[in-house]
């Protein structure tokens, strides 16, 4: 999808871009990794991925943060300061883009969007895990969290940057939704073409295809396996965004919170969603993400009602003409028909399995995970999904090295629940669907969901 400016958008007056965001049961749930023959360490034909328009190889000792190919800025306060270093994994690191006339991204010197990057370890476990971006951050956003993760369990990896970046995103597109269909896109392109690659470099197709990520990019797993389910054999969903036609979605929940916290209205904030035990979190994200956030999505959704303040104003007060705490979706039928092109309606096609923290302050979890729960049962899906709602966790898992005496970080929960996807595919039922408690003593390195 190409980048066009939709009449009657302005340039947001935004800052800097800001981005949204255990020891495991491992006798049961490891994967083996075996070492590549040297037939398939020489490939079976030169790494070309299909439709790139540009691509770079580079050969590494070592594929993790540690030592790779990577952006730091990019992947900056997804996981907790406690979490151990990465283990070295060499193989081959193919960077690129797809065609596409939008250039947010500048990574690696490119000024493009629709970056990707497929890292492939020399020790392969038949495996392939792919990932879109949270937020609006770009292709190496999942590096800490995930790439390290699934490199040492011996997987291929594969992410990218959903077509678009950074807080103009919404210029992307022709229409209202567009961008954000492009995320669908983007992804499902990537997958097809790294499956070419895998099949390219050990001379066989990987025997398995796993979906995952973060916020936005744990709506693009739900997406994808209800609409690609083809494509894949399970998914791991981390907090992921809820887009519904008829709400809830960040656009309903969102300007009640802004203008209650403006007023001091507390109560107010709480019955937008957000959870009373939650409020410590509050200030944070309303300077850093509630008025962003509504804003860049809102211009993306409902371009015709401009709320944007004047001169820079990163906020403004309830009553103030076109102001979006005022915001009121359900009196915006374009905005309800540009949601219901990207929206999520439960019927998923393989497994999954949800994380969300009880204290989520940019999704919360009542708005969010539970919604979508909801929906993966009345589409008479429930027999493909498990649903973990982690006591102390948020939407950032920096905020645990603030917090650590309230909060619980994330990461390890998602190892946790990847490795029970793993056993689930090879046939171990993993937990049933539960609230997590938070325990006495929390650790950055543990987490147990049952």
């Amino acid at each position: 999808m190409g980048s066009a400016t939709i009449p009657g958008r302005r340039e947001p007056p935004y800052g800097p871009r800001v981005n949204i965001a255990v020891p495991l049961i491992a006798a049961l749930l490891a994967t083996t990794v075996q070492a590549v023959p040297a037939s398939a360490r020489e490939g079976c034909g030169p790494l070309r991925v299909p439709g790139a328009a540009h691509q770079e190889l580079t050969h590494l000792d070592d594929l993790s943060t540690a030592g790779g190919r990577t952006d730091p800025a990019d992947w900056a306060g997804l996981t907790p300061a406690g979490l151990p270093a990465p283990t070295p994994v060499a193989g081959t690191q193919v960077d690129g883009y797809f065609p596409d006339s939008s250039t947010g991204n500048t990574n690696n010197g490119w000024a493009h969007d629709s970056q990707f990057v497929i890292r492939l370890p020399r020790r392969w476990n038949g495996g392939l895990v792919v990932t879109g971006s949270p937020g609006v951050r770009e292709q190496y956003a999942n590096d800490r969290a995930i790439s390290d993760f699934a490199l040492a369990r011996g997987y291929a990896f594969a992410a990218t940057d959903k077509g678009n970046t950074g807080v103009t995103f919404h210029r992307d597109g022709e229409r209202p939704g567009d961008a954000i269909a492009e995320w669908n896109h983007r992804v499902t392109q990537l997958t097809r073409a790294a499956r070419t690659v895998v099949a390219q470099r050990y001379c066989r197709p990987p025997s398995r295809t796993l979906a995952t990520g973060i916020s936005n990019g744990g709506y693009l797993v739900r997406w994808q396996l209800e609409n690609h389910p083809e494509l894949y054999d399970g998914g791991v969903d981390w907090e992921g965004a809820l887009w519904s036609a008829r709400g809830p979605n960040l656009l309903t929940f969102l300007p009640p919170a802004l203008a209650g916290y403006a007023t001091g209205d507390r109560a107010a904030v709480v019955a937008a969603g957000f959870p009373a035990e939650s409020e410590f979190l509050w200030p944070f994200h309303h300077q850093h993400y509630w008025d962003l956030t509504q804003r860049i999505y809102r211009e993306e959704l409902d371009p015709g009602w401009d709320g944007a303040t004047e001169a820079g104003t990163p906020f403004c007060a309830p009553g103030t003409p076109l102001c979006d705490a005022d915001y009121d979706y359900a009196s915006r039928p374009a905005a309800q028909r540009a949601v219901a092109r990207i929206a999520l309606t439960g019927r998923i096609g393989r497994p999954l399995l949800t994380l969300h923290g009880t204290l989520d302050a940019l999704l919360p979890i009542t708005k969010s995970s539970d919604a979508y729960a909801d929906l993966v049962r009345a589409a008479g899906r429930g027999h493909l999904f498990r649903y973990y709602r982690v006591e102390g966790g948020t939407h950032v898992d920096s905020l645990y090295d603030a917090f650590p005496d309230r909060l619980r970080p994330l990461t390890p929960c998602h190892r946790t629940a990847f490795a029970a996807l793993e056993g689930w595919l090879a046939g171990a039922r993993p937990p049933a669907s539960a609230t997590v408690p938070r325990p006495a003593v929390v650790s950055a390195t543990e987490c147990a969901l049952a």
